[in-house]
This record gives C-alpha cells, structure tokens and sequence, in this order.
C-alpha cells in the first residue's frame, strides 16, 4: 500500500492543482508538502517494504504490480533524495514566470511517473510508467512556448516515440519467448536450454536501442542538448534524474533481470552496445567541449557520462556493473549541482554562454564555489566523486580484459582529459578578470538552500561513502548472481 501511495501522491495532487486557486505562499507550501511527504513515503519503504503489490492483472502472463528489490531502492533513493531541492529551486526559479500552475502540476506528476519506472515489478509496469513520463515531462520542455521551445518538445516527443516502439518490441520477445515480462535476477533465461538466443538477441539489441533514446546514446542523443532550452529546474531533472536515468535504469533492468547475461554475453547483443557506448563517451565530450552555450555544454557533458554508466554495465560482470550504478548515483549528484548553479547565473547575471562566466566570483562567490567543487568532481580529481567512480570502471574494463574493455578505459583517458578542459577552465576563469557591469542581485534563499545542500552531500560522500558503496555492492551481486 505504501508504494502505491508514494506514487500516486505526487501524481494526484499535481493533477489538482489547476482546479485549486491558490496564493502564491500556500501553493509553494502545496508544493513542498507533496514533495516532502512523498518523499519520505518512499525512503520509510525503502527500509520496512518488501513483497509484490499487484495493480493490475491483465492474463497469467501479463500484468502491472509494484516491488521494491536492491536496484529499485537505489533508483528510488536517487530520486526521493534530490527531487525536494529541485523543486525547492523551482519554487524560486519559477516566481516570475507564467503558467506556473501547469508547469508544477506536471512537475509533481513526473515525481510520481518516475517512481514508478523505479518500484516496477516487471518490464509492462515499467514500460507503462515510462511512456506515462514522457507524456509528463513533454509540457515542461515546452513550456517557454517559444518556436524553439516547442521544436524542442517535439523533437523530445519524436525520439520518445520511436524509442517506445523499440522497446515494445524488446518486451514482446519477452513474451513470446520467456512466457512473461517479470524481472529475475540472472534474467528469464537462465539454466533454460536456448533454443531462440538468435531471436532473443535481436530482441535485446532492439529493446537497448528503444531505451538507449532517453539514455542518449548516439545516435539517439539529438533530443537531449536540444532539451536545455527549458527552465533549468527541468533540465536538471531531464540530464541528472529522471529522464535519463530511467533510460539508463531500464537498459539494466532488461540486461541483468530480462535477457540475462547468459543470453548476452560474448555475442553480437553485448559488442554492439559496447561500440556504441565506447563511442558516445569521446563524442559527448568533443562536442561538450565545441560548445560554448553553458547549459547545451552540460547536456552534451550529460551525453557522454551516460554511457560511463553503460559501459559499467555492459561489461556484465558484478565489478562493472558495481562501478556504473557508483556513476549513476554520482554522477546524478554531480550534474544536478551544476545545473541549478547555471540556472542562477541564467536568472541573474544574464550569464548564458561559457565566455560570459569570466569574473562571476567577484559577484556569486558561494555560488562560483560550488560550481568548481561539482566541476572538480566531474573531472574525476582525486578524493570527489567522480574520480571514485570512474577509478573503479577502469578497473572493471581491465578485468574484463578484451578490446572493448580496453578501448573504453582509453574512451574514459581522453574523456577525462576533454572533462578537464571544458569544465576546470571557465571554472577557474570565474576567478579572474574581475570586470564586470553586473551588479549582486538579491539570490533567493531557495537558490542558497538548494545548492549549498546539494554541495554538502557532495562533499559528505567524498568524505563517508562505505554505506553507500556497500550497498551498490549488494544490488550489483544480487543483480549478477540472484543473492
């Protein structure tokens, strides 16, 4: 019942926000009480729920139902976690705007869509959720309702679709050949005699391809630096939480608990997604790197980190998939920070381009602070985050050892490089020329709560991560192994 309730709170309450008239300070009260309490909802579950809460039942085979296992809690906790200071931000970000009761009814719905792609039980519930996401977070990239806004929107909505139809017919080989789409450890096929692997692996390759859209891998990543022309408490979430990694969380899910290793791997299904992943990290970085708009350089850098996280992940052992749900978590943290400190020197600094940023210290130290800590993070410098976790995929591909292992920690080396370059160097040019017309602007405490919160966790787990680290090797293990 409290997964059910944790879902649908957010859901229904956003869908009751244009038939409530409220004042401004009783509907960011609204806003914060829906979040707060959803969130709460879902971190009591994570420590006392366990079982299946069945919703649906459509045959023997095919049904929704909820369940939260090891990955599911992970996603869960990502999400309940950073989602409050989001909309915190957004609350602030938001106050000059207009439409803003659309903009937070579907901001609150997408809180519930999203986790339920992170409490489904089998791969219909998820997809089911996925689809309801997308059709969620379409209006918040459009919602400036400029020419470039809505040819964001439908390009986001085109991408979706056609990756929705891929991943449709992932989950019908599923059916069709595993007699049910619900996620076991180990995959539906383990210790079965594989008649059809050549069917499962088109089927798996298609499904990797149909998620791999939100996942932004190339060549599906088009939609994703196009979608930072929204307000930048939605690309937060676009690039750091919910939209790309459900992409990331679902290709998981139907690679360790719906196809298996077994199926997978040393076969075209694994290689192809390698090449593709291997590929994306150098490429988002190169254009990151090209761009000077600040926010489509964060997307792009967004582009590249994702398929850290795959690569982990496709190695399909327990150590890679260890360090790619290490860069999920990290890297969520990471890239949330830094975009929410753009969207302050967007709102008051009229700071939008790389060249721009020359100087800000002189007026948002704090701020400009942050933005170094999270860029150093990013960067992989030693002790942060990042370095944590891109250490630990590099250690994983040399035990992997084979070509495509190898070629990804080169693809990490040169992408660690170009990270440096197109991060550390406006970040320290903050600091310098200090020659600027711009005059501080009241920052309003939302701003001041939100990203000094956000850069506390940062550093809190730099300093103390052996339980989160201990139980990212849980889910790893009971993902490879059923334990």
């Amino acid at each position: 019942m409290i997964l059910i309730l944790a879902i649908s709170l957010p859901i229904l309450f956003g869908a009751l926000m244009p038939a409530l008239k409220m004042k401004k300070a009783d509907r960011d009260v609204y806003l914060m009480t829906a979040t707060v309490v959803t969130s709460c909802l879902v971190i009591f579950a994570l420590f006392t729920h366990s079982g299946e809460v069945k919703l649906i039942s459509f045959n023997e085979q095919l049904g929704l139902s909820l369940r939260l296992d090891h990955l599911g809690r992970l996603f869960a906790a990502v999400i309940a976690i950073l989602w409050p200071f989001t909309m915190l931000y957004a609350i602030a970000y938001m106050k000059h705007e207009e439409k803003q009761t659309s903009f937070f009814a579907f901001f609150l719905i997408s809180y519930g869509t999203t986790l339920g792609i992170a409490l489904s039980d089998n791969l219909l519930t998820l997809y089911v959720f996925y689809e309801a996401m997308t059709m969620a977070t379409l209006p918040l990239v459009m919602h400036g309702g400029s020419q470039k806004a809505v040819s964001a929107g439908l390009k986001y909505l085109y991408y979706s679709l056609g990756g929705s139809a891929f991943a449709f017919i992932g989950l019908v080989y599923l059916v069709y050949f595993g007699g049910s789409t619900a996620f076991v450890p180990g995959g539906l096929f383990t210790g079965v005699d594989l008649t059809h692997t050549t069917q499962l692996r088109l089927g798996y390759v298609l499904c990797f391809l149909g998620f791999g859209v939100k996942a932004a891998v190339f060549p599906l990543h088009g939609w994703l630096p196009t979608a930072s022309v929204a307000p930048t408490p939605v690309t937060a979430l676009l690039h750091a939480v919910a939209v790309v990694k459900s992409g990331v969380f679902a290709i998981i899910r139907v690679t360790y608990f719906s196809f298996g290793i077994t199926v997978i791997k040393g076969s075209y299904a694994q290689t192809v997604p390698l090449i593709l992943c291997v590929f994306t990290i150098v490429f988002g970085c190169a254009m990151a790197l090209k761009e000077k708009h600040l926010k489509r350089r964060l997307a792009y850098s967004t582009v590249s980190n994702l398929s850290y996280i795959l690569f982990g992940a496709l190695l399909l052992s327990q150590q890679g998939l260890y360090a790619g749900l290490m860069h999920l978590v990290f890297h969520a943290l990471m890239k949330i920070t830094l975009f929410l400190t753009a969207g302050v020197y967007n709102e008051r600094a009229n700071v939008y381009y790389v060249d721009e940023m020359r100087g800000i210290a002189k007026v948002y130290p704090v701020f400009s602070v942050i933005f170094v800590i999270a860029s150093l993070a990013m960067t992989g410098i030693p002790p942060l985050l990042g370095f944590l976790s891109k250490w630990f995929l590099a250690q994983a591909g040399f035990a992997a050892a084979n070509w495509l292992a190898y070629a990804g920690i080169i693809a990490l080396l040169i992408s660690a490089i170009l990270t440096g370059i197109y991060l550390m160097v406006p970040s320290f040019a903050q600091f310098f020329q200090a020659k600027r017309e711009d005059q501080a602007q009241q920052i309003d405490w939302q701003f001041k709560v939100s990203l000094v919160g956000l850069c506390l966790i940062l550093l809190a787990l730099t300093v103390y991560n052996t339980p989160v680290l201990e139980f990212l090797a849980k889910t790893a293990a009971s993902a490879v192994t059923g334990g």
